[in-house]
């Protein structure tokens, strides 16, 4: 018999897919970790020294200190991720939506704006009046203080020419 066919009575499928699972839990336990180490950097109710205690545990002893920790923290950590995810899902669509929108404000918030102008009193109510006509008609200028001084009279410019 050949080399080949001695390295095929030696190691066979069976070990090879013990070998492969073996590999695959290894790989998941360090994932596991670094999650966990995340999340102990990420909590913001730990004290720094109870984020310290909870790192060196889990670094010491990582065995027993995942497993402790996900005992212990494991719902609170699933909660954290998914408040992440959130707040992560509603960046990407506020920046969407400017990006849609051209970097212009929308009219509503446009008229938001105004009104909260009108209420501080920083335009008059025929101000505010003349800037929502030009809001609803789609020709609203760059911002509410631009409406505002645009609609308060023509400007005057002097060159020196």
């Amino acid at each position: 018999m050949t080399a080949q066919t001695y390295l095929a009575y030696d190691y066979p499928l069976l070990s090879a897919f013990w070998t492969m699972l073996w590999f695959f839990l290894w790989i998941m336990w360090f994932i596991l970790l670094f999650r966990v180490v995340l999340d102990i950097f990420r909590d913001d109710a730990l004290s720094g020294w109870a984020k310290a205690g909870w790192l060196v545990f889990c670094l010491v002893l990582p065995f027993l200190g995942v497993l402790v920790y996900l005992i212990a923290r494991g719902k609170d950590m699933g909660r954290r991720e998914v408040a992440q995810a959130r707040a992560q899902q509603e960046q990407f669509d506020t920046y969407i939506r400017q990006t849609a929108a051209g970097g212009r404000p929308s009219s509503v918030d446009e008229l938001a704006r105004l009104s909260e102008m009108r209420e501080r009193g920083a335009i008059t109510d025929e101000e505010f009046r003349r800037a929502k006509e030009a809001v609803l008609s789609g020709h609203a200028p760059a911002g509410p203080a631009a409406s505002a001084t645009r609609t308060t009279g023509p400007v005057t410019h002097t060159s020196g020419r």
